[in-house]
């Protein structure tokens, strides 16, 4: 069975706020790459050929990082959606695309351990009107949940007060062709949105057979500024060594360190697992683990881990630790020894920062 791809990044990225009014939030990189590129990268894994890209208002930026799809392997067709209504909006404006293909559809910003290839040799293997990911949370009222009985999902919920279990639905989907004829008559949820919980409730109504496959390993949506960190944390888990750039006799390298071609490091402790990009000068400074630094970054007299610094930022004599944060590109970030010591802010709309 050949499926096609339905790939998601539109979306505001309210929740990545500042950072996504300036750029789309499938675009903020992970371990010095962004978060799309492992979405594409698991469907072409799983065998998927031409993927359809769902965007919006970060379109042409999307377009202009993607291409065509001959870099990733695959042929990419790009689907704008007038508005963010909802997974099974995007279903429905997808249909010409699809036309009577099965697809598997996947979320942009989500990233997998294990890959999509389990989901879809699964729902190739049998006579499925949908095959969806589940994986187990602690709090599942923040996500779809799902009932599973004997293999099969019996009942969904769209984020329950009082969830039934705690098998949540990971935003990687499969289905045949009849789910067109189901999302063509949904009517939006109470949030105004075409809930593709609601869609799949709808084939389990119609007594249709709904699969479901189990995340092995680790599932991440990186949808909050934290979840970027601990994806980030978790790539750089197998980060290999590569030095491409320079560093000095006064400088310690201590475990797996990537340095990007014209970078240097000069008077610096970088203690991995670390990613460094490509021009960047690192000067009496410690770098410790967990941290992801994008191209032409300047770091001096500054310590910092845990953390993603994003291209063209500026850290200078810092004066504490920075730990779990990420940083936008181009921005300034400047210590200062003076006394009396005061904090002086100048924050976009919906900033927050901790002191």
């Amino acid at each position: 069975m050949t499926l096609k791809g339905l790939l998601l990044a539109g979306g505001t990225g309210s929740r990545l706020r500042p950072l996504t009014y300036t750029g789309a939030k499938q675009l903020i990189p992970v371990a010095n790459r962004p978060i799309l590129f492992y979405a594409v990268d698991a469907m072409v894994e799983a065998g998927i050929e031409d993927i359809g890209v769902i965007t919006g208002e970060t379109g042409e930026e999307i377009r202009a990082k993607l291409g065509s799809g001959n870099a990733f392997g695959c042929r990419f067709t790009y689907i704008p959606q007038p508005a963010p209504l909802g997974l099974a909006h995007a279903v429905k404006i997808a249909g010409t695309y699809l036309g009577q293909d099965p697809f598997l559809m996947f979320l942009g910003d989500n990233l997998l351990r294990s890959g999509l290839k389990p989901l879809v040799d699964r729902f190739a293997s049998g006579q499925y009107a949908a095959s969806i990911l589940l994986t187990e949370v602690d709090d599942p009222r923040q996500f779809g949940v799902a009932v599973v009985e004997g293999g099969r999902v019996v009942r969904l919920v769209e984020k329950p007060a009082d969830p039934p279990s705690h098998w949540a639905l990971v935003g990687a989907y499969c289905f045949g062709p009849e789910i067109h004829e189901v999302v063509a008559t949904l009517q939006p949820s109470g949030r105004g949105e075409y809930e593709i919980t609601d869609a799949i409730q709808t084939l389990i109504d119609r007594e249709r057979v709904v699969d479901a496959t189990f995340v092995q390993g680790w599932w991440k949506d990186t949808g909050r500024p934290q979840d970027v960190i601990e994806a980030n944390r978790l790539m750089l888990e197998d980060v290999p060594m590569s030095m491409q750039g320079t560093v000095d006799q006064a400088s310690e390298i201590v475990g797996r360190v990537q340095l990007g071609r014209g970078s240097r490091v000069e008077h610096s402790t970088i203690r991995g697992p670390v990613v460094i990009g490509e021009n960047v000068h690192i000067l009496h400074s410690y770098i410790g683990p967990y941290t992801a630094i994008g191209d032409g970054v300047i770091i001096e007299e500054t310590e910092l881990e845990n953390s993603v610094i994003l291209p063209e930022s500026r850290i200078s004599k810092v004066p504490e630790r920075i730990d779990q944060s990420l940083i936008g590109r181009g921005a300034v970030v400047q210590g200062g020894h003076k006394r009396p010591r005061a904090v002086r802010l100048v924050l976009g709309d919906q900033s927050r920062v901790d002191l």
